[in-house]
């Protein structure tokens, strides 16, 4: 169960499947060795000492199988004023890269990712790092600023994009069908100037209300909104957002349904990403989506997922089952399994 409960111990949480690795930095011992310029470490949680107004955090260097995408996570405070940055550089070819910034967040000012970030040892596309070449290390940089502003969690999610599917078809708990969370039921398309663009939000909006933290979809857009990328859809954002308030969010990979069956047979939904062209799912309330977030609330009798799809025209119609093979094939393709982890925080 430690995909689940997420219990720390003896280092950094690990989590290692056959197309990615995700590693978690959430207490004292997980930054042993990190450079620490007006940054301390109180109650498991990166902040400023009193008086400061900045400081930064450098990490050892991570070591990791060979990857050539990382998707960043950070759960944070920001009081007015406050704001939060994430670099990372990855050896690649034996040299380390530039520091690639995923931007600035702040859950109640601005938030923004960096454009035009290109060189001979990759790119970032809004919310992920991809690489020309493979790497096996990588190191991070956070950047606090404003009195009173806390870091709770760090995330990296590393993947090798030749891998995605190196986990397909993997059989299924039988144990774990039949059982389906009660998430609550809502549609994107039901408001008007950019519902229709609000999936990541509707998503995030649905998972919180799950655990008792009710903002209405709306809300989670706002909350989520990229100025930079002008949408709702940034992966880090959305999962610092729910962990702003209060959740213990990160991004993910995971390798197949399987895998998503012990979170689901816990009574835990996921945020999953899928694409698809016209006839590859059917069912769907939309014809085709080059990239669409939904909840994975279970799984029928029958083993095939069960969504939350925010796409439906209306609340009432975001119940759908999909094919479980097809499914799982199109989530692989196109994100690498790519989910959002939501869970109540332990303390």
């Amino acid at each position: 169960m430690l995909a689940l409960t997420l219990s720390g111990g003896a280092g950094a949480l690990t989590m290692t499947y056959p197309n990615s690795t995700t590693i978690l930095h959430e207490q004292a011992a997980d930054w042993a060795g990190a450079d620490f310029r007006g940054v301390q470490v109180q109650a498991g949680a990166l902040s400023l000492p009193p008086g400061a107004v900045s400081g930064t955090l450098t990490s050892a260097p991570v070591t990791v199988a060979a990857f050539d995408e990382l998707v960043p996570s950070w759960n944070a405070l920001t009081p007015a004023g406050g704001s939060v940055s994430v670099e990372v550089r990855a050896q690649v070819g034996g040299a380390w890269s530039r520091w690639f910034t995923f931007g600035s967040w702040s859950s109640g000012g601005d938030r923004a990712s960096v454009d035009r970030q290109k060189d001979a040892a990759g790119q970032v596309l809004t919310d992920t790092l991809r690489l020309t070449r493979r790497a096996t290390v990588y190191q991070y940089r956070v950047t606090l600023r404003g009195a009173g502003t806390v870091v709770r969690l760090l995330g990296f999610n590393t993947a090798d994009r030749a891998r995605f599917t190196a986990g397909l078809g993997q059989p299924g708990n039988r144990a774990s069908w039949g059982k389906v969370v009660d998430v609550p039921r809502r549609s994107q398309m039901i408001y008007p100037d950019g519902g229709e663009a609000w999936c990541s939000p509707t998503s995030v909006s649905m998972i919180l209300a799950h655990h008792g933290v009710n903002v209405t979809v709306p809300q989670a857009a706002r909350g989520t909104f990229d100025r930079v990328y002008d949408g709702t859809g940034n992966w880090p954002f959305n999962t610092a957002y729910a962990g702003a308030l209060g959740l213990r969010a990160f991004v993910t990979r995971l390798p197949n349904l399987a895998a998503a069956e012990v979170y689901t047979a816990a009574g835990q939904p996921l945020a999953v990403s899928l694409g698809w062209k016209k006839g590859e799912l059917p069912g769907a309330p939309i014809e085709s989506s080059s990239g669409h977030l939904m909840v994975l609330a279970g799984f029928d009798a029958q083993g095939n997922p069960v969504l939350n799809d925010p796409a439906a025209p209306d609340n009432a119609s975001v119940r759908r089952s999909y094919p479980r093979a097809r499914f799982e094939k199109l989530w692989l393709t196109h994100s690498g399994g790519l989910s959002y982890v939501l869970l109540p925080r332990a303390d």
